[in-house]
């Protein structure tokens, strides 16, 4: 299925002004630096001639001369890294930064769509439902140990809530160290506030910065998405939950995210086994964060996802308060 005209132009416009920012961007680096160190100018302007020479020679395959021009270019850029260190800018100051160094901000590669562009496609389409807008709070960078108890031992567990989040996050960093060879999958189970959303959002900001496609969807999301594709017989909204729907399968990892707050019935059970057991042959990720239990799960869902769950997922289970209300109170005792 492929987007409407505007949809896809929209994308394209976003790459076009990606790539006129990182233009403009360059210009301005290239005209702080040559205010600093004037003799950069010339060392580009060399480098350039003698690159143009090597293009003409290697189009004559003329190989007598072409290791002596490309010699003389490491050397130039040789001194021009010495120069842009000594004034203490990075050694590719001068180069253009892209978003995605994949694709060069362009969003394909070799004609076929770079994951940047499968993931604008993914934001698009969940407008209003994908985490990137929360990103820059919950992340790793911004996690801390301080709201997770050493006090006591949670008897079901044999560990204090701090050890077992210790234990939980090193299982959701080699989860992100291994995703691409491993196809795991996670289910994040707990009371209300513990930070199993958190936790699935530092995992996607990193997958994120990779390169990866994820879709985050709360439960009662996925399943208005899913109820649209099966029955929806208006045109626009049957076209745009076929497109999320394929998304859904095919994203390099899903978060369904507060799975057993939705309405649960026959249809939900149907099409989240659907969703679990599609993504596993694909060998696609999912994360699943959850206030049930194990035996409600089993209770609620059925034995057949119950099995799929416990076979094909890492189980890590997050004690401890509520960290909203810890950081509730925290807030009103400091004022």
């Amino acid at each position: 299925m492929a987007l409407k005209n505007d949809q896809y132009n929209q994308i394209l416009r976003e790459y076009d002004s990606r790539r006129i920012s990182n233009k403009h961007a360059l210009d301005h680096r290239m005209e702080h630096a040559y205010s600093l160190i004037p003799e950069l100018r010339t060392l580009e302007e060399e480098i350039i001639t003698l690159s143009a020479k090597c293009g003409r020679l290697a189009l004559r395959s003329n190989d007598s001369n072409l290791s002596e021009l490309k010699a003389g270019i490491s050397e130039l850029n040789a001194r021009k890294e010495a120069l842009l260190i000594r004034e203490g800018l990075p050694t590719d100051y001068l180069q253009m930064h892209y978003q995605c160094n994949k694709c060069q901000d362009t969003g394909y590669i070799n004609n076929a769509k770079c994951n940047c562009f499968k993931q604008a496609i993914s934001d698009l389409m969940y407008s209003g439902s994908n985490i990137k807008s929360i990103l820059a709070n919950e992340n790793f960078s911004k996690f801390s140990f301080n709201f997770y108890s050493d006090d006591y031992v949670d008897e079901s567990l044999s560990l204090s809530p701090l050890s077992n989040m210790q234990k939980v996050v090193a299982c959701c960093k080699n989860f992100i160290k291994h995703f691409n060879k491993n196809h795991d999958n996670l289910l994040l189970l707990g009371n209300t506030g513990v930070g199993k959303t958190f936790l699935a959002n530092c995992i996607a900001k990193e997958l994120l910065d990779r390169g990866y496609t994820v879709i985050y969807l709360t439960s009662f999301r996925l399943f208005d998405i899913l109820e649209k594709h099966k029955f929806s017989k208006d045109d626009d909204s049957s076209y745009v939950a076929s497109y999320q729907f394929d998304y859904i399968l095919d994203c390099d990892l899903l978060i369904i995210d507060d799975l057993g707050t939705e309405l649960n019935n026959a249809f939900i059970n149907s099409q989240l086994y659907l969703i679990i057991n599609e993504r596993l042959l694909r060998q696609k990720a999912t994360i699943i964060s959850t206030n049930l239990s194990l035996p409600n799960i089993n209770t609620n869902y059925g034995e057949r996802i119950f099995s799929r769950i416990v076979s094909s997922y890492s189980v890590q289970r997050i004690v401890g308060e509520d960290i909203r209300l810890l950081k509730a109170v925290n807030q009103i005792d400091s004022q």
